[in-house]
């Protein structure tokens, strides 16, 4: 079982089948005379020659002596490095060869149907086809968020996954957003202390999700019903590139969120969702709602705030919040 173990793991790191069999009798009997290797091994000649030479220049083998015909195994860090950075050197020129061709079959592709540019996705599928966006995501993710909202249980779960393997992820939300019963502490909290890059705006022109530069999904949302079963799903072409100069611009116009890196003290958690609410421009009843207080002890929460940053009216107290790090 070792044996074959072994034998496994040479392979995977280029060695062929010959010198691997050599190279099992070389640990089982050497230091031996090339010869006696490979009669146990079953190899002689030419294909011995060819099977020893391999394991030498892998840097797994050489002789005991200069000029001897005893051959010995040899400690195999160093070999197994540069073993090791050819087999990384081909997958990378593979990745780079079976990636170009695909590249090649998609222009061929797109010039010749044009209609394979925009996709519709209905229904369930609609669920299915964003979890699988925010699996294979590589590097960035960004969003343009408001209701309604499509019933996918565990999607905070998948955003918070997407983070913890190192996705960018850059969100415009919209008031809606944070106005949508739960949203803020159930969804947009847990996602900004995990790093999300969060910003907010009165309002924003479409729901929109961008992976990398690969393709967007573009929701056809009936806000008026709180429907959402419709989605467009847009591959690389001029309205790619417009998708995601409009979320740029909505990114550089929106009001940050900062997430965890800053922490200020005393602040409780309540204040903080009390202060996003009041930047992003949620009404009073909204505000308390989501804090399960009266509007009276919202009032006074405020006005403690206000006092603590010298805040006169709520305007200067959503500006002092930003610049001392409180949103």
């Amino acid at each position: 079982m070792a044996n074959a173990k072994l034998g496994e793991a040479l392979r995977i790191l280029g060695i062929g089948d010959e010198a691997v069999r050599v190279y099992l009798r070389l640990l089982e009997l050497g230091p031996a005379p090339l010869g006696a290797i490979g009669s146990a091994a079953g190899l002689a000649g030419a294909e011995l020659a060819a099977a020893y030479g391999e394991l030498v220049d892998a840097g797994l083998a050489s002789t005991a002596d200069e000029g001897s015909e005893v051959v010995a195994p040899v400690p195999p860090a160093a070999g197994l490095e540069i073993l090791g950075r050819h087999r990384a050197a081909e997958l990378d020129e593979s990745r780079i060869t079976v990636g170009g061709a695909f590249e090649t079959f998609r222009r061929r592709r797109l010039a010749t149907h044009g209609d394979a540019l925009v996709e519709v996705v209905t229904g369930d599928a609609v669920g299915l086809r964003m979890r699988q966006a925010w699996a294979s995501a590589r590097e960035q993710i960004r969003q343009l968020d408001s209701p309604p909202y499509f019933p996918l249980p565990g999607a905070t779960e998948d955003a918070l996954a997407t983070l913890a393997r190192g996705v960018t992820q850059r969100v415009v939300y919209s008031r809606e957003s944070l106005e949508h019963p739960g949203n803020l502490e159930s969804a947009i909290e847990p996602c900004i202390e995990a790093g999300e890059q969060a910003r907010v705006l009165p309002s924003v022109p479409v729901k929109l999700v961008i992976i990398d530069e690969a393709y967007a999904m573009v929701s056809l949302s009936i806000k008026e019903a709180d429907v959402h079963h419709t989605m467009l799903v847009v591959q690389p072409c001029g309205l790619l590139s417009a998708l995601v100069a409009l979320f740029e611009q909505a990114w550089q116009s929106a009001l940050p969120f900062h997430g965890r890196a800053t922490r200020p003290a005393g602040l409780l958690p309540a204040d903080r969702r009390l202060l996003r609410l009041l930047a992003g421009g949620a009404a009073d009843e909204v505000i308390a709602r989501e804090l399960g207080v009266s509007r009276r002890t919202l009032f006074r929460r405020i006005q403690v705030l206000m006092a603590r940053l010298g805040a006169t009216n709520r305007f200067q107290l959503a500006l002092q919040s930003q610049r001392s790090g409180w949103l």
